[in-house]
């Protein structure tokens, strides 16, 4: 059966790091401590002496003082990784951990998990062909000798980079190492543990060029483990669950996460907020829980790889207070009506709304002037509203008090109406499909910038169909899409045969619906 040793990188929390210690060791598991150098040297003996008589508890050698994006946190991750090798024979895996970290399932659950397959686990793309770097300098992360720390000595950091630049001063990457870069949060088994450290003794020429390349933290061992093991053996994951506001501000976790946090594919989560008590209380206990099951759904992965995909930038800003907000609440309907014609689908709505009393609301991720209450600026512009569109609907329907709402969607924004049908809520869609004559096809593509007052008639004869074509496009892949609850009603249809549809949308009697589809002037323009 596994048996984890943990390593555990931290600086700060003596009180946390000692009950994560206990937890984790309780349950038959050991693990490494590196408490940074910069941190109080009270903190550390408070640790050293709440710690002295765990068996399964071992420090690293050295206190290394660890800056961001320095070699030292590589450095200092080698001696807790040498201590842990040397002390816990049996150990057959090790993970990395920090101090913002907390278990998200048993220990039974996790040796299980790692008995399953004989692989390790990190993050290792190709350090040149993959995205995974979306701003700042890449390449010369790593033929450029850095010596200053950039969020402590910027000025140097970049004097030193243009020096080298103008000077020539580049240098070549090993040549038998193949680049690669990742999450440091990983987790390896001891072989592969073993054989780095023989690599680490046997290359000084690596140990050399990885101490002065830049964040060696996200290359140093995802670059080993692929130089020392086969790549059908490595699994290019994390085990930990952590996500990226769209800011690149790694989201927080509180006390409301803890179903969605257990639910998720992962052994441990980051980052836990230190004011999240209750939440640390529970996940505290689940370690040595020996009865709990385990439901793993896929909507957290989802958006974790959706919210990471957009980039780790912006660093200097916190995460959003509507950002904890992942879903629009299973009890409630969210109804989205689909329209080209903008006209058509506001006069219908508001229709629904005079008729029915659900709350109703236009095209509030296309038009900046649909009217929206304050909702503490997430509604200011289109692309925060885009941006936040779950927390910005669930918003809504706790204005409006209602666990009904209708919304107008333009039929281009396919992917906003698949995400919605991705939540937990109930969600219902309405296609109102009407015929588009050449005189507002042409209109059409006035407005959009795509035909003027000038514009000669041979080239509006060859735009008209291309248009008209888009706009069946357009149509024919959302019935492609394979929605559930997708309803139609069409311009040529009667008020009896529309009258169907609209009542199994609004879950409403078939009269209510004929009154509202029976409006004179609904299909007007």
């Amino acid at each position: 059966m596994a048996k984890i040793a943990y390593i555990l990188l931290c600086h700060k929390d003596p009180e946390g790091i000692i009950a994560q210690a206990e937890r984790l060791t309780a349950a038959g598991d050991y693990m490494a401590i590196h408490f940074d150098g910069n941190a109080r040297k009270a903190d550390f003996d408070r640790i050293r002496t709440a710690l002295a008589d765990n068996p399964s508890v071992v420090f690293a050698k050295r206190r290394i003082r660890c800056g961001w994006g320095e070699w030292s946190l590589v450095e200092a991750t080698l001696q807790a990784v040498r201590a842990a090798v040397d002390a816990f024979p049996r150990a057959t895996h090790f993970y990395m951990l920090s101090g913002d970290c907390m278990c998200i399932k048993s220990a039974s659950y996790a040796h299980d998990f790692l008995d399953r397959d004989d692989v390790d686990y990190i993050e290792s793309f190709d350090f040149f062909a993959s995205d995974w770097i979306k701003t700042g300098i890449k390449e010369e992360r790593l033929i450029y000798r850095h010596w200053f720390n950039e969020r402590r000595n910027k000025g140097w950091f970049y004097r030193s980079l243009d020096w080298q630049r103008r000077l020539g001063l580049s240098r070549r990457i090993p040549s038998d190492l193949e680049m690669m870069i990742g999450s440091q949060w990983w987790c390896l088994r001891r072989r592969t543990i073993e054989w780095v450290l023989e690599f680490c003794d046997r290359r000084p020429d690596v140990m050399r060029f990885f101490r002065t390349s830049w964040i060696p933290d996200e290359t140093f061992f995802q670059t080993l483990v692929r130089h020392v093991v086969p790549e059908s053996q490595i699994r290019t994951r994390t085990l930990t669950f952590l996500m990226f506001t769209d800011y690149g501000m790694p989201v927080t976790f509180y006390k409301d996460h803890y179903d969605l946090l257990l639910a998720q594919d992962y052994l441990f989560a980051r980052k836990i907020s230190p004011d999240a008590g209750e939440l640390k209380l529970k996940l505290g206990e689940l370690y040595t829980d020996t009865d709990r099951r385990f439901h793993i759904s896929n909507e957290g992965r989802s958006l974790f790889h959706f919210l990471t995909g957009r980039g780790r930038i912006g660093r200097r800003f916190a995460p959003r207070f509507w950002e904890t907000g992942t879903s629009l609440g299973r009890e409630r309907t969210l109804m989205i009506v689909t329209c080209k014609k903008w006209h058509v689908a506001k006069r219908l709505v508001d229709r629904i709304g005079a008729t029915t009393g659900i709350p109703v609301v236009h095209y509030l991720f296309s038009e900046s002037g649909c009217e929206l209450p304050d909702m503490g600026g997430i509604q200011t512009t289109l692309e925060k509203r885009t941006r936040h569109r779950r927390a910005l609907v669930r918003m809504l329907f706790d204005i409006r008090q209602a666990d009904r709402l209708v919304i107008c969607i333009d039929p281009t924004n396919i992917d906003l109406i698949q995400d919605f049908y991705a939540d937990k809520s109930n969600v219902r869609l309405l296609e109102v499909e009407c015929r588009f004559t050449d005189e507002y096809l042409l209109g059409h593509a006035r407005r959009v910038g795509l035909a003027g007052d000038q514009t000669p008639q041979d080239v509006l004869d060859r735009l008209l169909p291309t248009i008209r074509y888009d706009m069946r496009f357009e149509s024919d892949r959302l019935r492609d899409a394979d929605l559930a609850d997708f309803h139609r009603i069409r311009e040529t249809a009667s008020a009896e045969e529309n009258a169907l549809p609209m009542a199994r949308f609004l879950g409403i009697p078939v009269e209510t619906a004929r009154e509202i589809v029976s409006t004179d002037y609904l299909f007007k323009d």
